[in-house]
């Protein structure tokens, strides 16, 4: 019998789980105070919809043995935006929703054959937003929900933030049978691959600037200007930004525009965030999100307008990330009440006791042997980390 769980797997102790559900319920409250109501979609989906049309690989995706092709959810949006679609159709727009639940990923390292990731996620979806407006919520929001997280100056928490629109823009000018590999080239930062290519001289020296363009939004917005002219995408990144960089600096939050920025799925179509603190040894994404209108009108009917917006925290990383920082919340049993007794025959009575404790809504634990003393199971109780016993003698 095996006795490790399965590769990437992981166990869960009660410590963990305690504050992963109080990160989720820090969140989920400052959602509610937005608005948002919460879902829950199904963990098994079928493929066509978890690959999104062809923005999520079948390979990242866990395959389910079943009479239909099924699998288990590697992220939460496609389910959600075919919710919304459907079963929430008639309900008015925009719809304000949000979720927490576990997301599964399948990883193939070359020699180490399948590895699936388990990661906790909490997030919001927000359909029927079209444009600034649905994009300014988003990222005041996603500011708001990590001002109530509680990250330091030490974590040096940075708001990235793309658009997929700039990369299209500049590379309409590039040969159509080279624009795939200059974008891989591109958003990987691979200098010496783009310099190798077969580009006009200025089209080479303008996406080698480009790589250069990623910092402090003012400074970028200039520099792509200088690039592309006055455009009506730079326009509404710019006055995105005059909206949110206040709330950010308020919170201690640096912002960073990027336009080589690519996330992991190719869910979207407009603005793109990631938000990265630093851990110990390197950075750590701790939320992510953006605009991802194509993927809602796939599940549309044709011809209705659709559009979606929205961002997830992964609250595993979240809790690591203050696990090493040594900043997380105080015990959730610290009020924890011990309830233990000296002989046998007062077994009824401790329970009795342990009864009313819960009544009047005392946490409370019974110790299932008798104790020689209070001292006893006080030693017994300083052990388990509970400061208060009651002792029935």
């Amino acid at each position: 019998m095996a006795l490790q769980p399965a590769s990437g797997a992981r166990d869960l102790l009660p410590r963990d789980v305690g504050v992963n559900r109080w990160i989720a319920e820090q969140l989920a409250a400052v959602y509610q105070r937005w608005g948002y109501e919460e879902v829950t979609p199904p963990s098994l989906e079928r493929i066509d919809t978890l690959e999104a049309g062809g923005a999520i690989q079948s390979h990242q995706v866990v395959q389910v043995v079943a009479d239909e092709a099924l699998g288990l959810r590697p992220e939460m949006t496609a389910s959600i935006a075919r919710a919304a679609c459907t079963r929430l159709a008639a309900m008015q727009r925009p719809l304000r929703l949000h979720y927490r639940g576990s997301t599964f990923q399948a990883q193939r390292a070359e020699d180490q054959g399948l590895r699936i990731v388990e990661d906790l996620q909490s997030g919001v979806e927000l359909m029927g937003a079209k444009g600034l407006a649905g994009d300014a919520e988003l990222l005041r929001l996603l500011l708001d929900a990590g001002s109530h997280l509680p990250l330091s100056a030490e974590h040096q928490p940075t708001l990235l933030i793309g658009h997929q629109r700039l990369l299209s823009v500049l590379l309409e000018a590039v040969e159509p049978s080279l624009r795939s590999t200059v974008r891989r080239h591109v958003c990987g930062l691979n200098r010496v691959a783009l310099s190798q290519l077969e580009l006009p001289g200025q089209q080479r020296l303008q996406l080698l600037q480009l790589l250069q363009l990623r910092g402090e939004p003012a400074a970028v917005l200039n520099g792509l200007e200088a690039l592309l002219g006055a455009t009506d995408l730079l326009a509404e990144l710019k006055q995105l930004i005059s909206i949110i960089e206040e709330q950010a600096s308020r919170a201690g939050i640096r912002l960073q525009l990027d336009p080589t920025f690519h996330p992991d799925f190719e869910l979207y179509d407009g603005v793109m965030v990631k938000l990265v603190c630093q851990g110990l040894d390197a950075p750590v994404a701790i939320a992510s999100g953006g605009r991802y209108d194509a993927l809602v009108q796939r599940f549309s009917p044709v011809g209705a307008v659709a559009s979606g917006v929205g961002f997830s925290f992964a609250v595993e990383a979240v809790r690591q990330l203050l696990e090493q920082a040594d900043q997380l919340p105080p015990r959730l049993d610290g009020q924890l009440v011990l309830v233990a007794y000296s002989q046998s025959s007062q077994l009824h009575p401790a329970l009795n006791l342990l009864e009313q404790l819960h009544q009047s809504g005392q946490p409370a634990e019974l110790w299932p042997e008798p104790c020689a003393n209070q001292d006893e199971a006080q030693g017994i109780a300083t052990q388990r980390g509970v400061q208060t016993v009651r002792w029935v003698g």
